[in-house]
């Protein structure tokens, strides 16, 4: 699958008393990420969960820190599937100020009922809207 990217500009919030991104701060980033890859590929998550009764949780993080992002820095944040199963996936997302890579994130996503919170299957529509987008 093709990889995604979102701009992120760095906000005065996101920083700590040193000035540089917090860094639980780059989970928020690769979450807006994924959110907007999702909507990109034509999948809004509240629509799903009215729709199927399924949302997506994250299951799993690792994060590896490399650099850091300061107060009005502009990020490039990419989302690229590395795993795909039939009830979760596994994202690697990374956090780019132009050619630096700042933040590397390995996160597993699974897909589980809203009233139960019991894993299911990704519903085939958005399991083919994810494909249909890394076409483009």
């Amino acid at each position: 699958m093709s990889t995604f990217t979102f701009p992120v500009r760095v906000y005065w919030e996101d920083t700590d008393a040193g000035g540089v991104v917090f860094y639980a701060n780059y989970l928020r980033f690769f979450e807006r990420a994924r959110t907007e890859w999702l909507r990109a590929a034509g999948v809004e998550q509240q629509r799903l969960r009215d729709d199927t009764g399924a949302m997506f949780v994250v299951a799993e993080v690792q994060t590896r820190y490399l650099a850091p992002a300061c107060l009005d820095d502009l990020l490039q944040v990419t989302v690229r599937v590395e795993e795909q199963g039939a009830a979760s996936m596994v994202i690697v997302q990374e956090a780019f100020r132009g050619d630096m890579l700042l933040a590397k994130g390995r996160i597993r996503i699974g897909c589980v009922h809203a009233e139960n919170l019991r894993p299911c299957r990704i519903p085939a529509r958005v399991v083919n809207a994810l494909v249909g987008s890394s076409n483009n």
